[in-house]
């Protein structure tokens, strides 16, 4: 088993224990002590990747890096429960993924990586996308059942928008990945493929 792999796993157990350990909720004193044991598994999982080199390095970096800040955001969820909160630890999830993502690509070169960079990209703008449209339907509905049938009618339709929205945000993303991938071509062919492209996802 290769350091990367085993300082991950030694990273993820410790997440794992605190998640455990703060499921019932805390103080601010716990609140901050389990903050700080966060910060001492970064280090120490950090200092794992100093044995690596070149991209392997980077990548392990970025998944120290990514964890941490996951972690943080979904204690602080815990901490003081809202539904920012918890939309903003999707957000932290999704941009940690991102960047492990984005990172691993620069293992390929040419059309490969660029096509794995959009890959990247679209999916995080799928899952910021869905943190959104959860975050805005959650809201509405929240509010709806504490008035009236005019304001439930308006919650429901403001999560339906809410939707509408986070597939053409997916179906964008989807469009660049796949318009991408067209550049490998050339000529008729290339043609060919934008065009299906733009068909597929309802491009001019």
């Amino acid at each position: 088993m290769t350091n990367l792999k085993i300082h991950t796993m030694v990273f993820a157990a410790g997440l794992a224990f605190c998640a455990v350990a703060l499921a019932d909720g805390m103080s601010k004193t716990g609140y901050q002590a389990a903050e700080k044991g966060l910060e001492a598994d970064y280090k120490a999982a950090r200092a794992g990747c100093d044995s690596l080199a070149g991209n392997t390095k980077s990548i392990c970096v970025a998944e120290a890096k990514g964890k941490e800040s996951v972690a943080k955001a979904e204690l602080l969820a815990r901490y003081k429960p809202s539904l920012k909160a918890s939309h903003d630890a999707r957000v932290a999830r999704a941009d940690a993924d991102y960047s492990v993502a984005s990172k691993r690509c620069d293992d390929k070169a040419g059309n490969d990586k660029d096509v794995c960079v959009k890959e990247a990209k679209a999916a995080r703008v799928r899952a910021v996308a869905d943190a959104k449209a959860w975050m805005e339907t959650a809201k509405a509905n929240a509010a709806a059942k504490a008035t009236s049938a005019d304001a439930n009618a308006k919650a429901k339709a403001t999560g339906t928008e809410a939707r509408r929205d986070a597939a053409e945000d997916k179906r964008d993303a989807d469009y660049a990945v796949a318009r991408e991938k067209c550049d490998v071509l050339a000529g008729a062919a290339k043609d060919v493929c934008v065009n299906d492209a733009k068909a597929r996802f309802g491009k001019r």
